[in-house]
């Protein structure tokens, strides 16, 4: 099992999870992160720290959130690694609570 980063993500992009992961699975687009699933080791330690609840383990995700196991595969085949704590988006607290923001999801490298 690994754990994912679901929609409430998008336009948030809060890092406070990165700083505790211990193997970098991590990684970062423009508007969202995403966890490669071949490297959590499923330690729990990202999930708590979420200040939106956004990571959730695969086999628990919300209703509607499954689409986001194939999206955080794809997107960390490609995005580079965080592993430090950067500052959200300046908006990112007008974000927080919007639902449906799929469609803002920036794929772009």
């Amino acid at each position: 099992m690994t754990f994912v980063v679901t929609e409430a993500c998008i336009k948030c992009k809060y890092t406070d999870c990165v700083e505790v992961c211990p193997v970098d699975c991590f990684h970062e687009g423009p508007n969202f992160l995403v966890i490669d699933p071949e490297e959590c080791i499923d330690c729990t330690l990202c999930e708590p720290e979420c200040p939106i609840e956004a990571i959730y383990p695969e086999d628990d995700l919300p209703e509607g959130q499954d689409k986001f196991i194939a999206i955080n595969d794809e997107l960390s085949k490609v995005w580079p690694v965080i592993t430090e704590m950067k500052d959200a988006p300046d908006d990112a607290d007008e974000w927080a609570q919007v639902e449906k923001k799929i469609h803002l999801l920036d794929r772009s490298e």
